[in-house]
């Protein structure tokens, strides 16, 4: 007989998935964090929340793919959240987008900004098709809008020396597996929404019923699960930056509670203890989003095209390396004289000046990086 391997082979698969040990410890330093987070926002004005909500929204969107190595475009993602939330998108560039940004953002949007909406199989599949737009994965044709017929594994390893981590369950018990799940998501009021988010996402990727895109709708499924236990659709922090950040106990993790013994508990007390990380890095992005608050209402006044209120925007955020006019040109896409331009007028009205730091490169950062000092002027 062959040894059982997997948490779906057990005799009493799913059953025990919903009971659990008193999980109050995690639970305790998840909603101190929580309660630090939204005490200091409530005290702040909506640009400074908006601010935040835009900045964590985009942040989930690009790390959920990136943990699946699909890298985004962060401005085009920023972009797009900011126009569909009907957010100021000023110092955006309205950059291009292609079809699989825009499935990603719709897809993340949806499981927030409708977190009541149940979940079916037919609001599944359509989140599916959002992400593959072309009906492919790559260059591999898979089924797209429904759920998988063919049997799947995760591996890892070069090609003959493969790993196996989890092989999920035969397609043909999909749908019935699926119907127990989205019954279980809908049906229990009984469990702690933060704990229901934990087991939410392990057995969704335990079930693993699409071809492709699992991890990335079972982290949009806790997104709305986290949605619905804060009763807002408002997203101030990003689990996903976190996953990422802890990638490798992420699938850890996952392969533990995947596994035969199944330790759902110990999935869920790290699950939770990830979820509280992620709120206290939040805490900390809340003053970058105060700082980008103090100073666009500086500059409100001074006329700027969106060029500048962008590459702005990049400065505040920490922009990587040295702003040269060759680096302004090749972001903001235009030629290298209109770069120029727009830094000198940013240099006559007091918001940028040249770096004394000299080089081979003239360079440039905002003028209240000196102090105040704003007197440099073009010549």
């Amino acid at each position: 007989m062959t040894k059982r391997k997997y948490i779906h082979e057990r005799a009493d698969w799913p059953d025990f998935m919903c009971v659990g040990e008193n999980f109050y410890e995690p639970l305790i330093l998840l909603h101190r964090a929580q309660g630090r987070l939204f005490g200091k926002l409530d005290a702040l004005g909506f640009n400074v929340q908006n601010e935040l909500l835009l900045s964590s929204v985009s942040e989930e969107v690009v790390t959920s793919s990136e943990i699946e190595g699909e890298s985004l475009n962060r401005s085009s993602v920023r972009y797009s959240v900011a126009k569909r939330l009907g957010l100021d998108t000023a110092g955006l560039l309205d950059v291009s987008t292609n079809h699989y940004t825009e499935g990603v953002v719709e897809m993340a949007l949806d499981a927030t900004q409708n977190y009541n909406r149940p979940i079916t199989d037919e609001r599944l599949f359509g989140w599916h098709s959002a992400l593959f737009p072309t009906g492919r994965s790559g260059i591999r044709q898979i089924t797209v809008g429904g759920y998988r017929k063919d049997d799947i594994s995760v591996v890892s390893g070069v090609v003959g020396k493969e790993k196996v981590h989890y092989k999920a369950p035969e397609p043909e018990r999909i749908p019935d597996e699926m119907k127990r799940y989205l019954q279980w998501f809908e049906a229990d009021h009984k469990t702690d929404p933060y704990v229901k988010s934990a087991i939410a996402h392990l057995w969704f990727e335990c079930i693993h019923p699409f071809d492709d895109g699992n991890g990335r709708i079972g982290r949009a499924i806790v997104d709305l699960m986290l949605a619905r236990a804060e009763d807002s659709p408002m997203r101030y922090y990003s689990l996903s930056s976190m996953l990422l950040k802890e990638q490798k106990a992420y699938y850890t993790e996952l392969e533990i509670a995947s596994g035969y013994i199944g330790d759902v508990d110990r999935w869920v007390v790290w699950f939770l203890g990830c979820l509280t990380r992620s709120i206290e890095s939040s805490e900390e992005k809340l003053e970058t989003a105060k700082q980008k608050a103090v100073i666009f209402e500086k500059l409100r006044k001074i006329a700027m095209n969106d060029r500048q209120l962008s590459m702005l925007n990049r400065l505040i955020d920490g922009f990587e390396g040295k702003l040269t006019t060759e680096k302004w040109a090749k972001i903001c896409k235009c030629s290298h004289d209109t770069a120029l331009r727009d830094i000198d007028d940013l240099i006559k009205k007091g918001v940028l000046v040249r770096s004394t730091e000299g080089g081979r490169s003239t360079s440039y950062e905002r003028a209240d990086h000196r102090n105040g000092d704003s007197s440099d002027k073009a010549t």
